[in-house]
């Protein structure tokens, strides 16, 4: 089958690959210069499906509210522009009710692990390098932090996810370089989980995409999409592809390609921050930065190494613009990490970095058919697509195929947003 990818973002070039290796003549129209260039370029990194979880959860439109006045809130509302979101927050909110949040968890639960798997396979056969490191160790700073997350460690056992609840000094063996005197009640230490580059792994995989036969066109911008048998792409230099199969994964973007055709998604970009530095170069007995991943539960941000780097990256801002950087969740990364590290990054030539999660309201992407012919999507993996992006790829490429989904697709699929 002729196919077209439309995004080569973490989700849109896992696709192509998955799609060339099961024999399919692929054609892949970026936007922007290169793969993984927008909401994909400096995300966390971590690899974890025991703590993917829907924003949309029971109690959290009273946690938003109460944060929202807070100096290092973890949800922020950037002035008046989420009044534009009305509709998406109403949505949103209704999702947070215990029943549906039940059924939204399980499913991207289901999604994360067999991505997991899914990556991880790709990794061993191909042979790929892209700065993963095992480890990742949730910090809890104090008895509130410990208290909630008792119910945390219930879910993860549930869910069979391998995990132990460590006490500070534990923590400071794992993680050897944490400051010795930062309030530290205890820790979750999920040994099989990690943290790996994904933008490295989306220039890999694009390589292995490109050597099974894929094409990647980029600063290619894709005006419109025409389903049909055959669908037709049009981009704004003129061009006009045919493909037996289109697949949209344009992220925010993604519904000025589909709202002409009477398919309108509640996405909305819902801002996420992050700073990335080298690590100092110092003569000292200890590790400089983190060994693996970390996540500070109280602030929600993360801290992972990345080869010679430390990235750090949290927030989720609602409103406002990707060209606007607020200085506000910048001031919280940076608290973050030098309380757990101080003096550990050459802070001064960090690169600051703002990305537009495409998030759907109650939490799952929407994955499969379009009810439209030709018209496939793979979209709206919020925070999470890095840690849904080779499962995502693999059931939409059997699914293309005329193949049974390898996982149910149970809150996965369009019925559920119609």
């Amino acid at each position: 089958m002729r196919v077209v990818v439309v995004g080569a973002g973490i989700v849109g070039v896992t696709s192509a690959y998955e799609l060339a290796a099961q024999g399919h003549e692929v054609t892949v129209l970026e936007r922007r210069a290169g793969v993984a260039a927008e909401a994909s370029f400096a995300n966390a990194g971590v690899i974890a499906p025991g703590y993917v979880t829907p924003w949309a959860a029971p109690g959290m439109p009273w946690k938003v509210l109460r944060q929202l006045l807070g100096r290092h809130a973890a949800v922020r509302f950037d002035g008046l522009g989420p009044l534009t979101h009305l509709p998406w927050l109403v949505r949103w909110w209704l999702a947070c009710r215990p029943r549906v949040y039940a059924g939204n968890r399980a499913a991207m639960i289901r999604l994360a692990q067999f991505s997991r798997d899914r990556l991880l396979e790709l990794t061993r056969q191909l042979g790929l390098d892209y700065e993963q490191q095992p480890g990742y160790l949730v910090l809890l700073r104090g008895a509130r932090e410990l208290s909630a997350a008792q119910r945390t460690l219930k879910l993860l056992g549930e869910l069979g996810v391998v995990h132990e609840l460590v006490d500070a000094e534990r923590c400071r063996r794992i993680e050897p370089g944490l400051h010795a005197d930062a309030p530290l009640a205890g820790g979750i230490h999920l040994a099989q989980d990690g943290v790996g580059n994904c933008r490295q792994f989306a220039q890999l995989i694009k390589a292995e995409a490109q050597r099974l036969g894929a094409r990647f066109r980029f600063d290619t911008d894709v005006t419109s999409v025409q389903p049909g048998k055959p669908a037709v792409v049009q981009t704004a230099a003129g061009a006009r592809l045919e493909a037996d199969a289109v697949v949209v994964c344009a992220g925010v973007h993604a519904n000025r390609l589909l709202a002409p055709h009477g398919l309108k998604l509640p996405l909305a970009p819902v801002y996420g921050y992050s700073i990335t530095a080298p690590l100092a170069q110092r003569d000292d007995p200890l590790p400089v930065g983190p060994r693996a991943a970390l996540m500070d539960e109280r602030f929600k941000v993360a801290i992972s190494r990345l080869g010679q780097r430390v990235r750090v990256a949290g927030s989720a801002e609602l409103g406002g613009g990707i060209a606007r950087m607020n200085p506000a969740p910048l001031t919280t990364l940076y608290k973050v990490l030098d309380d757990w590290f101080p003096g550990a990054a050459v802070v001064h030539e960090a690169q600051q970095w703002k990305g537009a999660r495409p998030m759907l309201p109650d939490g799952p992407p929407v994955l499969g058919a379009s009810g439209l012919p030709g018209l496939w999507l793979n979209l709206g993996h919020g925070s999470s697509g890095w840690m849904l992006a080779c499962g995502s790829a693999r059931v939409l490429a059997e699914l293309i195929g005329g193949r049974a989904a390898p996982i149910d697709l149970a809150s996965l699929d369009l019925a559920r947003l119609r």
